[in-house]
């Protein structure tokens, strides 16, 4: 499988609660920013899970929409706070699609990433509507190959 990280884009900074904060005018332009560099780039997901939190849900809505990837599926799983091992786990569910994007937060799929990797350095951050794309994910096997990984504002 190969598996998208998407981080959310930007959202407002205050809310009646941290998962009720949603996307700014520019988390909205970021989002579609991501959609149109998926599209591009023939890296529509045939899948999309997103974060029951309204930043990331509306990331993935607006990334699929604009990409013509399906519709997001929301996962609890997926919300702040998302462990590795556990998300692997998770995984194991869609291990039949080729493509899986899942949508989410800081510092969880920096996390994600040095674990994939087997890395102790802490050296990865994910910004803001980033995509970082691993190949040969196996869930819930430890174990990926790092293609790329790009920040929005180099989508052009």
């Amino acid at each position: 499988m190969q598996l998208l990280l998407i981080r959310h884009a930007k959202a407002e900074a205050y809310a009646a609660s941290d998962s009720e904060r949603v996307l700014t005018p520019k988390g909205i332009a970021q989002s579609r920013r991501v959609g149109e560099f998926l599209k591009a780039n023939d890296l529509i997901p045939d899948l999309t899970i997103a974060s029951p939190y309204a930043r990331a849900r509306q990331t993935a809505e607006v990334f699929c929409e604009t990409s013509g990837a399906e519709s997001p599926i929301i996962a609890s799983w997926l919300g702040c706070g998302m462990r590795p091992a556990s998300a692997m786990r998770e995984l194991v569910a869609y291990a039949e699609f080729q493509r899986v994007a899942v949508v989410g937060h800081e510092p969880d799929f920096s996390y994600l990433a040095e674990w994939l990797l087997d890395s102790h350095t802490g050296g990865i951050h994910v910004r803001k509507a980033s995509v970082i794309l691993f190949s040969s994910v196996s869930p819930p096997v430890q174990s990926a190959y790092l293609e790329m990984m790009v920040p929005v504002a180099c989508m052009g």
